[in-house]
């Protein structure tokens, strides 16, 4: 079994459990709207997806 030769500081230890960043989504615009989405969905702001009505959006 391996066995450590020295200890490991608290440091070093704790760099390996340090990765909680988040990355930023991707946004593209879309087509209909021209308003920021996530790509693969239906837009929010509008309601289309491939150049289709999907959902209808009440205006506010």
């Amino acid at each position: 079994m391996a066995v450590p030769k020295r200890k490991m500081s608290k440091a070093r230890r704790d760099k390996r459990r340090a990765n909680w960043k988040l990355t930023v989504p991707g946004l593209i615009a879309c087509p209909q709207c021209h308003e920021p989405k996530m790509p693969h969905r239906v837009c929010s702001e509008c309601g289309y997806y491939d150049g289709k009505e999907v959902v209808k959006v009440e205006a506010e």
